[in-house]
């Protein structure tokens, strides 16, 4: 059978890295959708980006589709045809309705029950016609996070489209795409490659752009990329700080890269490391230099050029140029925020607005400060009070400063380095950068409790203040960040290790606010959602997080050691005895009417009901221990040890007994018992 490749690319003008990225994912899922709807099939599909097209190559397509079988099920073969095998009118109108004839119906077993089926047979479409109808498909569903208009025709993309490229093996496959007719044309790179190239078959796509300085495969390019700037470290003897977001934004700015070494004075190494690594890095793009051995910063960076210059050293200087103008604003704004002490900015804060329903950035921080200090009152941390509420007070100080005006991803960083200079205590700077750790999922967390106790009250702060402004996350939208703050609570608990009551530290960031009764419910209930979502997420099971709530949802880290604790030894045969004893009480005692007594020893007659009553006397006091202590692992073992008494009683002893004093007595006994068991919430929750 013959087979061919199908080459789709779209070229447009510069995408945005983000967006090429993106599209590179997207751009298969789609296709792959449409090619299975269209029953064609392939041995391979792979999709490209650069910053000037997108492209779809396809290998190994037959020539046509696959044929197409599809059965109808009509009436039973009963009702189809009589006893003599002749077709009845109901055979006749269901061959009629599908435009088949009657003596084509074929007998089905369906079920049991044998049907007449009608049988339809479509030849499979040439491929060459059917990718003329899949191709504008591909296009007219690649929607992007931001579209634009450009022509009459008033087709979106995220640019403009120039050019389309569709060809099936050497043969055109032409469509129309607003104002762009598909062909065999394609362009080179903007600056050294040809602005027409005409391309014989799709076979050839790959080498007719290399020819012409375009590397249509990320994976090639992120080689080339990368080789070059090898070659520039062991020229300057220095390691590039290649963060992987940076690599990957570099790679979908370039069709062919060529890395550059640039230079800049050593005297803007007085300022914090931060301040020039976001310069480079967010606003220029370029990759940091670090000495190999002490991993400080070098006078130098490494950008990426798409345009191999016939001299570099101009590329490299003009790029210089352009760093030493932003390096040297930054060097001014520092040199001017030093001269007023960060305490001194607290007061401008007022003239910054926080959010129209809730006030200043000056209001916020007032109410940080007021639970931060609630959070070290609450939980004994009576040693750092004085510094939380000092380091509340400072946290969003540096937001009045200029460099953070000019550079917002340098807030708390700014507050720390600022703080510093103004002598205060170390553990406070720390804090002002810390509080706002971790930034994403998986990043560092505080290292210490006063930016952990900060970072907790700045998010209580922002759930509260959503929950009073009515801004509370709906479907998939989170406009506050509500969710996310909630989430970072719980990272920092678990990482930290702070065992603090979050209904506690949630009613009094909901008191600052004065939330009305209803609204703190829902605000509690929306934080323990988010704790069982969070659990969840780390592979816990649902029936397991939902007891561990159940217990002990108050204390997150404690739901973290609980969940720990009880996965490891739920499939032991022991923990299974626990869970059946502990059910078998509870149902008995969900029948009964509840006994306003304790047992009398006097009026136990069976020896298993004296030895459950030891058991419970002998584990009573532990058990209370063990609960304060949050000592699950305990707790287990010891709630285990009253299995054997358990079953021994429900065995030997019958409790809904004629008498009532002996009944009465045996309930009061399973309350006891009941007491201790609820300790680790209803054990029915689990599956068994």
């Amino acid at each position: 059978m013959t087979m061919r490749d199908y080459i789709l690319e779209i070229g447009t003008e510069e995408i945005p890295a983000a967006f090429a990225s993106w599209a590179v994912d997207e751009v298969l899922r789609i296709a792959g959708e449409e090619f299975r709807a269209a029953r064609l099939t392939c041995d391979s599909m792979k999709s490209y980006a650069t910053p000037r097209r997108i492209a779809l190559y396809v290998r190994g397509l037959a020539e046509k589709q696959e044929d197409l079988t599809e059965e109808l099920k009509g009436p039973t073969w009963q009702q189809a045809f009589d006893a003599n095998d002749h077709p009845t009118k109901a055979a006749k109108g269901f061959a009629k309705s599908k435009n088949v004839s009657v003596d084509d119906l074929e007998k089905r077993n369906i079920g049991g029950t044998d049907f007449a089926v009608a049988v339809l047979r479509k030849e499979g479409e040439p491929t060459a016609s059917v990718l003329g109808e899949i191709a504008p498909a591909v296009i007219r569903r690649l929607v992007f996070p931001k579209n634009m208009y450009w022509d009459d025709t008033f087709i979106r993309f995220a640019r403009p489209i120039r050019w389309i490229l569709s060809l099936f093996g050497s043969e055109i496959v032409p469509f129309t795409y607003g104002n762009i007719q598909a062909g065999r044309v394609t362009r080179g790179h903007r600056f050294m490659g040809s602005r027409a190239v005409e391309v014989e078959n799709a076979e050839e796509y790959f080498g007719k752009l290399f020819d012409n300085f375009v590397i249509i495969d990320p994976g090639k390019r992120r080689e080339k990329m990368i080789a070059g700037i090898s070659s520039i470290e062991k020229e300057i003897a220095a390691k590039a700080q290649l963060d992987s977001d940076l690599v990957e934004e570099n790679l979908y700015l370039v069709e062919f890269p060529v890395p550059f070494a640039g230079k800049f004075d050593e005297s803007f190494l007085e300022m914090p490391e931060e301040v020039l690594t976001t310069t480079m890095k967010h606003h220029q793009r370029y990759f940091p230099v670090r000495d190999e051995k002490s991993g400080a910063l070098k006078p130098y960076f490494i950008g990426v050029s798409n345009n191999r210059a016939a001299n570099m050293a101009v590329v490299r200087e003009g790029n210089e140029r352009v760093l030493k103008a932003r390096l040297s604003d930054a060097a001014f704004f520092w040199k001017e925020d030093l001269q007023v002490p960060l305490h001194n900015r607290v007061e401008k804060l007022k003239n910054i607005v926080h959010q129209e329903q809730l006030g200043s950035v000056y209001d916020r921080t007032i109410n940080i400060q007021t639970i931060a200090v609630a959070l070290c009152d609450q939980n004994g941390w009576a040693d750092i009070r004085s510094l939380a509420e000092r380091a509340a007070y400072l946290s969003k100080a540096d937001l009045a400063t200029a460099m953070v005006y000019e550079f917002p991803e340098l807030r708390g960083v700014m507050g720390r380095e600022y703080a510093r200079r103004n002598g205060e205590d170390e553990r406070v700077a720390l804090a002002l950068y810390e509080q706002y750790l971790p930034a994403a999922a998986g990043d560092a967390t505080p290292s210490d409790l006063v930016g952990a106790v900060l970072g907790v009250a700045d998010r209580l702060d922002t759930i509260a203040g959503g929950f009073k402004a009515g801004l509370q996350p709906t479907g998939s939208q989170d406009p506050y960040g509500i969710r996310r703050a909630a989430r970072t609570i719980n990272e920092i608990i678990w990482a930290t290790g702070m065992d603090l009551d979050l209904e506690e530290a949630a009613r009094t960031a909901a008191g600052v606010y004065q939330i009305d009764k209803t609204g703190v419910e829902e605000m509690l209930d929306f934080l323990k959602q988010r704790l069982h979502h969070q659990a969840r997420e780390k592979g816990y099971p649902h029936d397991l997080t939902s007891l561990a709530l159940s217990v002990t949802w108050r204390r997150p880290l404690q739901v973290l050691k609980f969940l720990e604790s009880f996965a490891a030894v739920r499939e032991d045969e022991w923990f299974k005895g626990l869970v059946t004893a502990s059910v078998r009480v509870r149902n008995i005692l969900a029948k009964s009417e509840k006994v306003p007594q304790i047992p009398d020893e006097s009026l136990f007659v069976e020896d298993a009901e004296k030895s459950l009553w030891q058991a419970v006397l002998e584990i009573r006091e532990p058990v209370e221990g063990a609960v304060r202590n949050c000592d699950w692992e305990e707790l287990t073992r010891l709630l285990a040890r009253l299995e054997p008494h358990v079953t021994a009683f429900f065995d030997d002893v019958l409790v809904m007994t004629d008498d009532e004093k002996l009944r009465q007595n045996r309930l009061a006994l399973l309350q006891e018992t009941e007491k201790l068991f609820v300790s680790v919430g209803d054990l029915g929750l689990l599956k068994r």
